[in-house]
């Protein structure tokens, strides 16, 4: 039964803050023993909080009439359930690093992102249909693979909370998610070949950066499922680092475009939730990475393991220190927000 009446409005994408700081917790955290063991279950439980807080906000939302239906038959904001999906996966690899007593309860959740997940699928092939045949020319980016994150986020978290996963399935699920990610790219290149006059200051989104956040993540679940051939997930890994390097060029270029057109606060030192995706992906990588590295069954060249090391120790900075400046960002508009609504009432 559907709602009606008002309601606390929350920006869909929203998930992807419990995403981001999560796969922190998962991944880089460990070249900071600090605050991976002694602060480690704190952080989680922050973590927790704030996802009780976000989900809270973001299920009542889902469930009025309002909201729902314009927003499921969107054909790009709907991919944003992504984020929900995927944020639940993080949490409960968190629970099971930090809390591995709780597995039942882990498990319970699991279960309950995985019909999310069956429905998220649907509403993926629908809009998808939408975006090749009835609204062929409309605007997309980076939101539209968040199908695939969602996807592998799901393979991920059932291996890892349950038992290792049937090869022929979990290559099948992995494969849809490629599949997806292959879609999403040739609409994402369409709008912007046809699309004339863009510029990366303005046209350029922040969800573009999922163009290598989503094969990261495509790449830890078959090393967490261990599929496909030691040669092949090393020549994958080449291929997203040399994808993070292309698009984060492009980020650095768009900002100092940014900070020429709009000055530094408005240029890049503007809060908007979809930022967080760019930590997402930097998390993403240094966890395919570590895991990678982990596995046995993926043991690779001496001269590329220790690159991957040396590169992981500077890397793992960047993840720490772009989750910090996220946060701050997150916090100065909270305050300028209340510092607005004060001046309203006090008007």
């Amino acid at each position: 039964m559907l709602l009606k009446g008002s309601y606390k409005k929350i920006e869909p994408a929203s998930g992807a803050i419990i995403m981001a700081s999560g796969i922190f917790l998962i991944g880089a955290v460990e070249a900071f023993p600090f605050l991976d063991v002694v602060m480690g279950k704190f952080l989680a439980f922050l973590l927790l909080i704030a996802w009780i807080v976000i989900y809270k906000s973001l299920s009542v939302q889902f469930f009025h009439r309002d909201f729902l239906f314009p927003f499921l038959k969107h054909p790009v904001k709907s991919f944003a359930i992504g984020t929900w999906i995927a944020g639940v996966s993080v949490l409960c690899n968190v629970f099971l690093k930090y809390f591995p007593g709780m597995l039942m309860l882990t498990q319970a959740i699991a279960l309950l992102n995985t019909l999310l997940w069956i429905f998220f699928l649907i509403n993926c092939f629908y809009n998808f249909k939408q975006l090749l045949v009835d609204h062929a020319d409309y605007p997309t980016h980076g939101v539209l693979l968040l199908s695939t994150v969602g996807t592998q986020s799901i393979m991920v978290l059932l291996n890892n909370v349950f038992f290792q996963l049937p090869v022929y399935f979990a290559e099948s699920v992995i494969l849809l998610g490629l599949l997806f990610y292959v879609a999403g790219i040739l609409l994402i290149g369409k709008r912007y070949i046809r699309q004339k006059g863009w510029n990366l200051a303005d046209d350029w989104t922040n969800t573009n950066c999922i163009i290598h956040g989503a094969l990261s993540i495509t790449g830890l679940a078959v090393v967490t499922t261990n599929t496909f051939s030691p040669g092949t997930v090393a020549a994958f890994w080449y291929v997203v680092l040399a994808l993070l390097v292309a698009v984060e060029i492009l980020e650095v270029v768009r900002g100092i475009r940014r900070v020429q057109f709009y000055g530094w606060n408005k240029g890049i030192f503007t809060y908007h939730v979809t930022q967080w995706s760019r930590n997402f992906t930097f998390g993403m990588f240094y966890t395919f990475t570590l895991v990678m590295q982990n596995n046995p069954l993926y043991a690779v060249s001496a001269r590329l393991s220790l690159f991957q090391e040396r590169f992981m120790a500077v890397w793992a900075w960047v993840v720490f220190l772009a989750l910090a400046a996220e946060i701050v960002l997150y916090f100065k508009s909270r305050i300028e927000e209340a510092e607005l609504l004060s001046k309203r009432h006090a008007a």
